[in-house]
């Protein structure tokens, strides 16, 4: 979901890819966090969004080789290397960009129908992709080719209408995790609806978030678990957000029914440089556990489109 005062549209292009001649990436100064932190900060990167045709990235994978791959809420999807340079975000190489696509392999349209929230690759090198407004998964054996139907669970369908599932991993198993932002359970305002499991094998579970937090991403632990990635936003206080950790025990275990909440693994608060993230993964690289979270700029002039690199620090 777009959060806060956002745009025109008027930054969006019809170019299927993006300009060779620009750099999609820069780095750009960030503050060491302090000591006793879980995570490390490793830097970060500022994407231009005029380099790469588009913003309003909501989705985000990274692979083992530093492969980024995200998809945006304009039904746009974008691929590149990441690039590091002494261990720290240096640029983005080998860009390519292009539009999602219908059952029938054609480009869906901004808007109902291409309003792309989450993003997961599963086992056999597909892509399976979480849309709201229109409430539905898609898989995609590959971003130039069509989105076929993927079962979705049910009730999904009575999500509000800007509130469906924003977080979405494929956990170590073989299952799914989906969680949607705004759809509620019961009376506690901290309950989200959330689902277990995959086509014809789904579980009705919830998700507690914090006071006045929203679900916005998930990402698969290496051997395990997963972390979700949570946001707020007020007009006063600005963006907020935070990372938590659910054990491979917790979703493993977990029954219909259940409540599932989260450990903090790290705020996204000063000294870090706040904005609207809203797109998490996690990957090994290096002998180490590298998570990566990217801003969703909301086609705002006012608002940057971020992406924040960290490892553990226990590591």
């Amino acid at each position: 979901m777009s959060c806060g005062a956002g745009g025109d549209g008027a930054r969006e292009t019809a170019r299927e890819g993006p300009r060779p001649w620009s750099v999609p990436a820069k780095p750009f100064a960030v503050a060491p966090l302090p000591d006793g932190h879980r995570m490390e900060l490793l830097g970060g990167l500022e994407l231009d969004v005029g380099a790469i045709g588009f913003g309003g990235f909501s989705g985000l994978h990274l692979d083992d080789e530093l492969r980024l791959t995200a998809v945006s809420d304009l039904a746009r999807w974008m691929t590149a290397r990441l690039v590091l340079r002494d261990g720290k975000p240096a640029g983005l190489a080998d860009l390519r960009t292009g539009r999602l696509r219908d059952g029938s392999g054609q480009p869906l349209a901004r808007g109902y129908g291409g309003d792309a929230e989450g993003l997961a690759r599963l086992p056999d090198g597909s892509w399976l992709v979480a849309f709201e407004r229109w409430h539905r998964l898609r898989a995609f054996r590959g971003f130039h080719g069509p989105g076929t139907y993927v079962e979705a669970p049910p009730g999904l369908e009575r999500a509000p209408f800007n509130g469906g599932v924003e977080a979405l991993a494929a956990l170590d198993g073989g299952a799914w995790l989906l969680i949607t932002e705004t759809m509620p359970v019961g009376a506690d305002p901290r309950l989200r609806r959330a689902w277990l499991g995959g086509p014809g094998a789904w579980k009705a579970v919830s998700y507690r978030a914090a006071e006045g937090f929203d679900p916005a991403d998930a990402a698969a632990m290496p051997g395990g678990g997963a972390v979700v990635l949570e946001r707020r936003f007020s007009v006063f206080g600005g963006f907020a957000g935070r990372v938590v950790r659910l054990t491979a025990a917790q979703l493993r275990d977990a029954e219909a029914g259940a409540v599932l909440e989260g450990e903090e693994v790290l705020r996204l608060s000063p000294p870090l440089p706040t904005e609207n993230y809203e797109a998490v993964a996690v990957a090994r690289h290096g002998g180490r556990t590298l998570m990566a979270v990217l801003a969703d700029d909301n086609e705002n002039m006012l608002q940057r489109s971020l992406l924040l690199l960290f490892a553990s620090a226990s590591e």
